[in-house]
């Protein structure tokens, strides 16, 4: 292991991810990456999500290579340039109108918290109204309107400030008594001795990622759907860790049915890794006036070429999305045989998102550490670390996908003994 010099700590206390690997990565393609000591791991993290098709990926480096040896232009605000016009184009031909999903197409700021951010000063200009529902467990990024919807306590505690106009609510199947939030909304905003307004919107993860792995059901989103239309209420869909691929379909609410509003996407929508983010909306809630949401990078031309490049690679057929499926059912098998070894553990997923979620405190924590030590990256979630999460890409051979799940199943056994 090659230990991170004196100079990273330059780096403020805020760091997270050079603690649990203290190693210094020099390169990376497919699904490893190396260190400066020649040391060689397999990533079950990719990005916590962002390098879904793995790294440095040749089908689509090579147009980012060309492009920029070209002297395509980089930086452009929101101005027109024909990357911008190609990834619009393809965005609408293989994603959008297969779909029909009739959305206007917003380039926010570089991060998913900033696509949240944008979609909830949206959702109160439309509807005149200052509350949103969020739901327990949720996390939807660290500037302050996200952080409000958010839900994890430590995350919270860093705004400084109060955080209001959220109305709290359990996700499917949260607690020991797995409590239906959509009962005691319906019940809230239909009773006018409830002393709650009429939300603005609804923000919801299909898959939340960080909260441990939950799994909203198709039922539960379904009925959501039909609540949020019943009462004139924006249904927004953060997809910005499951969304692109990650559960299946390009969006992770389509096995639901449902049509969301306003949706989120950052992380993988560039492909590539790069920065880039996208807030989108039915077509009659585009009330925006000229730079009402703004930002000097709303828009990064070779994160348009990457992500062009991806969907016309990934997404012109549903090939992957088959491919996802058949590796969905291999890693639940691996799992399954793991819960069975060890009667604290139980699993849950979709697609190529899963979590294994440990009854001994800390235990999730030292499987990671040990699974690091082992070779595999592979980090925890939920709100005391007590999941470990799985994010490989999509793109991963069936020979490495076992691979990392026999690391992984190692390292439970021997921390769990």
């Amino acid at each position: 292991m090659t230990v991170i010099s004196d100079a990273a700590y330059l780096e403020s206390e805020v760091r997270v991810y050079s603690r649990s690997w203290p190693d210094m990565f020099t390169r990376a393609s497919g699904d490893r990456i190396h260190t400066a000591d020649g040391s060689v791991y397999l990533d079950f993290f990719m990005g916590a999500g962002a390098l879904n098709y793995g790294h440095a990926n040749p089908l689509l480096k090579a147009p980012l290579i060309d492009y920029l040896n070209a002297d395509g232009i980089v930086h452009s605000l929101d101005m027109m340039t024909e990357a911008k016009s190609d990834f619009l184009r393809s965005f609408q031909d293989l994603v959008l109108g297969p779909r029909d999903l009739d959305y206007k197409v917003q380039f926010t700021g570089p991060t998913g918290t900033n696509a949240v951010e944008a979609a909830l000063k949206l959702a109160r200009k439309v509807t005149g109204r200052e509350t949103v529902v969020a739901f327990t467990r949720s996390f939807h990024g660290v500037s302050l309107g996200a952080l409000a919807v958010t839900a994890n306590a430590d995350k919270r505690a860093g705004a400084g400030v109060p955080l209001d106009h959220v109305l709290r609510i359990p996700y499917d199947g949260f607690g020991q008594h797995g409590v239906c939030g959509l009962d005691l909304l319906d019940d809230l905003i239909g009773d006018p001795g409830s002393g709650i307004s009429l939300p603005a919107a609804v923000i919801v993860e299909t898959v939340q990622g960080e909260g441990g792995v939950n799994i909203a059901g198709v039922a539960w989103l379904q009925r959501l759907a039909a609540l949020c239309r019943r009462w004139d209420i924006l249904l927004v869909v953060d997809d910005i860790q499951a969304g692109c691929g990650r559960t299946g379909g390009f969006f992770s609410f389509e096995a639901a049915g449902i049509t969301p509003d306003i949706v989120c996407l950052s992380k993988s929508i560039s492909g590539y890794g790069l920065p880039m983010a996208l807030t989108l909306f039915r077509r009659e809630l585009d009330v925006w006036s000229p730079g009402e949401h703004n930002g000097t990078f709303r828009g990064s031309n070779p994160a348009f070429v990457t992500a062009t490049a991806a969907l016309r690679t990934y997404w012109s057929d549903d090939l992957l999305s088959k491919e996802i499926a058949a590796k969905s059912e291999l890693v639940s098998e691996y799992l399954t045989a793991i819960c069975a070894r060890h009667p604290g553990v139980v699993h849950r997923g979709r697609g190529l998102f899963w979590g294994l979620e440990f009854d001994e405190p800390g235990l999730a924590r030292r499987v990671s550490a040990a699974a690091y030590q082992d070779g595999l990256l592979v980090e925890t979630s939920g709100p005391d670390d007590e999941v470990v999460k799985l994010l490989p890409s999509l793109l991963i051979s069936a020979a490495d996908l076992r691979a990392g799940l026999g690391i992984l199943g190692s390292a439970i056994d021997r921390m769990a003994a």
